[in-house]
């Protein structure tokens, strides 16, 4: 085998996303041959003895790509320091070992996330260029004006940059709440919250549905399955590229 860039084999070996590996080289975890390793580095499982916190780093062998529908309270991490349920959690502890959620839900959202060994598969559905699609079902208070909803979907000034062009579809209301459809193509921090809030009407219920062409549809609140690579395998191509 050749040598790899050491982030990309932490990733591969479903100890974290390439972002995190990133990470713990920035923080010295990792060695390379019992040497500290910094980020740009490059090694050969096949040759060389890799450790992240002194644990050798062992390839996966066999890729897993799950999809949980996350309930609300939950926490998209591995682990937490507070002692709150996690996505892992909620899985069998011979299932879980080595996996990873893809990306984030925050802890008052529910819905559709993955959860996988698979490296590149998660720095496809986490960086802004590959642009993969997500869809949500949001109920929010009041009842948005068609002058809101289109500066909705035209986008939204955050963090001192507009958001892409938002799909937003009203599928019913009351003067009390409505529930919307939201198809996002970025990530940035509880966005969906976040721009409800500066436009006016607050979200009451977040529930994302589908993460490119997997969708939630019958699967329980809480309960998860395995995917099939007919089904993950085409979140590896690129959707579209991202304008910014």
């Amino acid at each position: 085998m050749t040598q790899q860039r050491l982030q990309k084999l932490i990733a591969a070996a479903g100890l974290c996303s390439r972002r995190h590996a990133e990470q713990l080289l920035l923080k010295e975890r990792v060695r390379i041959n019992g040497l500290i390793a910094k980020l740009g580095d490059k090694a050969d499982p096949e040759i060389d003895n890799i450790s992240v916190d002194g644990v050798p780093l062992i390839p996966q062998t066999e890729t897993k790509v799950l999809l949980l529908n996350k309930p609300a309270g939950v926490i998209t991490s591995c682990h937490d320091p507070y002692g709150r349920p996690t996505v892992l959690s909620l899985l069998p502890i011979t299932i879980s070992k080595g996996l990873h959620p893809v990306g984030r839900l925050d802890a008052d959202s529910r819905g559709a996330l993955l959860i996988t060994n698979h490296g590149e598969l998660t720095l496809r559905l986490t960086h802004p260029r590959f642009a993969h699609a997500k869809t949500y079902q949001v109920l929010v208070q009041g009842k948005p004006s068609d002058i809101t909803l289109a500066h909705w979907r035209d986008g939204v000034m955050l963090d001192e940059k507009t958001t892409l062009p938002t799909e937003l579809e009203l599928l019913q209301s009351d003067t009390n709440q409505s529930l919307l459809k939201v198809v996002l193509r970025e990530g940035r921090n509880r966005q969906i919250r976040r721009v409800a809030d500066q436009l006016g009407h607050p979200v009451i219920d977040l529930q994302r549905t589908a993460i490119a062409n997997i969708a939630l549809e019958a699967l329980a609140e809480g309960s998860w399955r395995e995917l099939s690579e007919r089904e993950w395998a085409p979140l590896l191509k690129v959707a579209q590229h991202s304008p910014h």
